[in-house]
């Protein structure tokens, strides 16, 4: 893949930034766009990011944001814009993954949380990035989903029934978008080291491994999707909207 220009100032904006693979996404962007806006719950964790991206010679600001909250969705797409400048990438990471438990034990109000992270969170970012965009006529978003959105897991309802849900919604952007220069995509990350898989296999206990893989695949790196990511924001991919990219070394095939 050739590299892209910073030339185009495009300006990238990453939710979930603190995690390990919204880390990855917004230091593997920091290649290709002229600033970084890293936003999460957890602001310490998105300075982590923003130092690691400023590294590599790039602006970067953190911005604490719950996405599931409608008011501070629309704030952090107007900070950004007020200070770095128009939003170009909008990588739409966000999102938690509940606890494990059978679906007559599953918490309802963790039910509703993760629903409201995973699903709202990635709505209300689509909700206030895409009129922006709409109305400069570009703009490439890419929603995280999970695998879990084109199969099920026993044990987790509430992440399995958000990630399809993001596919959903990714598949309906990309639709109302067609006729114009604005892409919406989606990764599907397969079980990928990070703090999030630990917990879940933790939780899962002695089924850990049947919840989070299939065959021998091995796990694979945050760096994984962010490669995924960055090809799905570049001019290469101009013509895939409304996508489902399977990152997971195959396991899904099976």
């Amino acid at each position: 893949m050739m590299a892209e220009s910073r030339s185009d100032g495009r300006v990238a904006l990453v939710t979930g930034g603190g995690g390990a693979i919204g880390r990855a996404i917004a230091v593997r962007l920091a290649s290709v766009a002229s600033a970084v806006a890293v936003v999460d719950l957890d602001l310490a964790a998105a300075a982590e990011t923003v130092a690691a991206v400023e590294a590599r010679g790039v602006k970067a600001i953190a911005i604490r944001a719950d996405v599931s909250a409608e008011a501070e969705a629309s704030g952090f797409v107007d900070t950004v814009e007020r200070r770095l400048g128009p939003i170009g990438i909008f990588a739409n990471n966000a999102g938690i993954e509940g606890v494990v438990a059978s679906l007559d034990q599953y918490p309802v109000e963790m039910f509703d949380r993760v629903m409201q992270v995973n699903v709202r969170g990635i709505f209300l970012g689509l909700k206030f990035v895409l009129p922006r965009m709409r109305d400069r006529g570009r703009g490439v978003i890419i929603n995280t989903a999970s695998t879990s959105a084109i199969r099920g897991r026993a044990g987790l309802a509430a992440y399995v029934a958000s990630k399809h849900a993001v596919l959903g919604l990714t598949r309906v952007a990309a639709l109302e978008l067609v006729g114009t220069a604005i892409r919406v995509n989606a990764v599907l990350p397969g079980p990928i080291e990070s703090r999030m898989i630990r917990d879940l296999n933790r939780m899962a206990g002695a089924d850990g491994d049947r919840l989070s893989r299939a065959g021998s695949a091995p796990y694979g790196r945050p760096e994984d999707v962010a490669d995924v990511v960055a090809l799905l924001a570049s001019d290469q991919t101009r013509h895939v909207n409304g996508a489902a990219w399977v990152v997971d070394a195959g396991m899904t095939v099976a």
